[in-house]
């Protein structure tokens, strides 16, 4: 124990002597630049400007005069994106090589720091590895399986020359009505703060000039998943009391954990564009938090205070407003009209020279830290560490815990391998409908770029059972219209035992995603109605990055499993669910809402718990499809004995609280305990019940274990009418499962 303390120390110091020295570097640097120069590195542009054909660039060939105007003319300092597609990972080398040659044609030589979106693998290389994203991965509980499917995201964008990712999305989960819910975390506070911080650290954690680990970006801060109408980039009305709750903590969690940059919310709050609020961004995120790194703009959103919000009269006006609220690098991205209004912005005075070098040497520490000063090319050692087999491996096990078990009537599933299945519904041989947005294009629609190995569901199934007990009604892609042919279904299903229904959503990023409503497209729903009065057992596969309303159909369909977008190998892992070859253990991230006039979280208040009805209290206010946590197993698991090690909690001490666990089925399986705590009473109304913790174990048939939790005062805390974090003295309870106990703190 003490050669590992000791290890941590010297690891721990080495780690501030190098900031320190990079600092030191920045700083000098810094010096002989001259205003050009350092607006230069404060410019971010798409890779389409320096690309042969622009938007149209299909092979990322750069045009060399493009390329000379924006390093050597323009100085720019990053460079993000791809155009049409993902590109091969020798092309991304080549690519990168290539700016990186442009730069030492510039006085001082500052290399280029690329930045990609590899939101849940690496987005934009070929054949690289996708795995679940945030929403599927939040359903495993599985923090190491977080960090371990990081490690191999960092590893492919490294491979591709790439050193800074724009990930992870910490935003909550709230309105599943957005656009960017399937990126979240969820629902719960404590999930994406403990989730959002390990990925950070998976990221980041080998050092960034090893070519295992790539810079962080934590986004979008702040609140940008509570918009008003669920719309992408829409105005966001937020107390600040819910945001300090429910939004920030997450960011102050991944500060804690080492992001090196961050990225901020593209929409208003109460008015406000947060790209122009300089309390949010400096006096909270730099002087609260504590935040050191480089705060980016997202895409276009300096320009938009002008043409959109309107907050600035002109284009100059709003880049002096975001620049003063305290951004240090603009994603301009399509032209340098950032760079030569900034120049003539601070000529004027209405930027000062001291908010330009303050930026600046962010912007140069980073590149110091990533070892771009020491080499900015590609690296050999990263390039080996790309397409592992693995990583396929590792892409299958996020994808079977993410599998979430919602429904199974009278334990329709497991599915017997001589059962004849109908395999039926747009998802069934949809490659994107299983990887959703930022596959190998932003949309994750083209299926023509995904891995030629790339399993649909009907395959997967074919594969586990054989063709000859396999039937299906479906064409490829999610939008053939013989998916939706109903009369087909009902002929087929004359020869099947059951019908495998695969529905839900195709891939969608961003504003394109937005939707009027949460329901299910009619021709969906009819194709589920003329499923079930076939009257053969009907299985539902979800296949959506939301919840989307199953309510009129669920009450008579046999078994549903919600398959979220998990990636790769989504579909083997449905097909391993079905069949019994993997006994699912995923839990709902979030609460599957009945209707739009349901949407209730399960952190509810007690007056949303409560509907009152003349003077009759009734407790339907959070009636759910499926609740938070929810998810089934082909075993049964049993908590007893709940203990706490003292009734009363005090000061700064710790309370172990421990619950014993069995497996009372015939099957092994992996359960994940959730430890839940309420505050009786306080200043501010407190929630039913709050997520303070969870472990997920693995359990033989018959095994029984004991579960340990140790929480303190800070896992009670909550924020007061003072927007003060704190924990007042009175009665708790502690809920895991069926059990309760209470306790006290003073």
């Amino acid at each position: 124990m003490k050669k590992n303390i000791s290890l941590f120390l010297i690891l721990s110091g080495c780690i501030a002597v190098n900031a320190q020295t990079d600092l030191q570097k920045a700083e000098t640097l810094l010096k002989k630049m001259t205003l050009e120069e350092k607006v230069g590195q404060m410019t971010q542009i798409t890779l389409a400007i320096v690309a042969k054909g622009g938007w149209g660039n299909q092979d990322g060939s750069l045009d060399p005069a493009a390329l000379k105007k924006a390093i050597v003319d323009y100085k720019v300092g990053s460079i993000l994106n791809t155009t049409a597609h993902a590109l091969a990972a020798d092309t991304w080398r080549q690519l990168i090589t290539q700016i990186q040659d442009e730069t030492k044609n510039t006085k001082l030589k500052i290399p280029v720091v690329y930045g990609l979106d590899g939101i849940h693998g690496q987005t934009y290389t070929l054949n690289s590895t996708l795995f679940p994203h945030n929403i599927g991965m939040a359903a495993t509980r599985n923090v190491e399986l977080a960090k371990a499917v990081t490690k191999v995201a960092a590893k492919e964008l490294r491979a591709s020359g790439v050193r800074w990712n724009f990930a992870p999305v910490l935003d909550i989960g709230r309105q599943p009505l957005w656009s960017r819910f399937p990126e979240t975390y969820g629902e719960d506070v404590y999930i994406g703060a403990t989730m959002g911080a390990a990925v950070i650290k998976a990221y980041e954690e080998d050092g960034l000039k090893n070519p295992t680990a790539v810079a962080s970006c934590m986004k979008h801060y702040l609140g940008y998943s509570n918009s008003r109408t669920g719309k992408d980039r829409t105005p966001i009305y937020l107390p600040e009391i819910e945001m300090r709750e429910y939004y920030l903590p997450q960011f102050r969690e991944a500060v804690k954990a080492g992001s090196s940059t961050i990225m901020i919310n593209s929409s208003e709050i109460n008015g406000i564009p947060v790209h122009a609020d300089k309390y949010l961004l400096t006096d909270v995120l730099r002087k609260e938090l504590g935040f050191q790194g480089l705060i980016v703009t997202d895409w276009e959103d300096i320009k938009r205070l002008h043409d959109r919000h309107n907050i600035a009269s002109t284009p100059r006006q709003a880049v002096v407003m975001a620049i003063n609220a305290g951004i240090d690098m603009s994603m301009v991205p399509s032209d340098f009209s950032f760079y030569d209004l900034l120049i003539e912005a601070v000529k004027k005075g209405e930027v000062s020279m001291s908010r330009i070098d303050d930026a600046v040497k962010r912007i140069l520490v980073l590149k110091y830290k990533l070892g771009l000063f020491d080499n900015p090319y590609p690296e050999p050692a990263a390039a080996a560490n790309f397409g592992k087999p693995e990583y396929q491996t590792l892409a299958l096990d996020a994808a079977h815990e993410a599998m979430t078990l919602l429904k199974n009537k009278d334990n329709v599933l497991p599915l017997s391998k001589n059962t004849k299945v109908l395999v039926a519904g747009p998802s069934a041989q949809s490659i994107s409908a299983l990887n959703g947005c930022w596959s190998y294009t932003w949309q994750g629609k083209e299926e023509q770029w995904y891995p030629a190995d790339s399993k649909t569901i009907l395959q997967a199934i074919t594969d586990k059972v054989g063709a000859a007990n396999v039937i299906t009604t479906t064409g490829k892609g999610f939008d053939s219209a013989v998916n939706y042919d109903a009369a087909k279904l009902t002929a087929a299903a004359s020869t099947a035992d059951i019908i495998v229904l695969c529905i839900g959503e195709d891939a969608y990023a961003e504003s394109p995603g937005n939707t009027r409503e949460l329901a299910l497209p009619e021709e969906q729903i009819a194709l589920a109605k003329a499923a079930i009065a076939t009257g053969k057992p009907v299985i539902l596969i979800l296949t959506e990055g939301r919840p989307r309303f199953i309510s009129s159909i669920e009450p008579f369909v046999k078994g549903i499993v919600m398959a979220y977008w998990s990636g790769k190998k989504t579909a083997e892992a449905v097909a391993d669910v079905l069949f019994g070859d993997y006994n699912p253990d995923g839990r709902l991230p979030f609460s599957y809402p009945r209707s739009m006039g349901e949407i209730v979280m399960y952190d509810r208040k007690p007056t949303e718990d409560v509907r009152e009805v003349f003077n009759d209290n009734i407790n339907t206010g959070y009636d759910p499809l499926f609740a938070f946590g929810h998810g089934l197993s082909y075993t049964t698991f049993e908590y007893s004995d709940l203990q706490l090690n003292s009734a009363t909690l005090t000061g700064n001490a710790k309370l172990n609280v421990n619950i014993t666990v069995k497996n009372t089925g015939n099957r092994d399986g992996k359960h994940t305990v959730e430890l839940y705590t309420r505050d009786l009473y306080a200043s501010i109304t407190p929630c039913m019940k709050r997520l303070r913790a969870f472990q997920k174990i693995s359990l033989k048939a018959g095994e029984e274990k004991k579960v340990t939790f140790t929480i303190d005062k800070n896992d009670l805390a909550f924020v007061n009418a003072k927007l003060k974090t704190v924990t007042e003295p009175g009665e708790f309870e502690v809920m895991i499962g069926d059990e309760k106990a209470k306790f006290t703190y003073k």
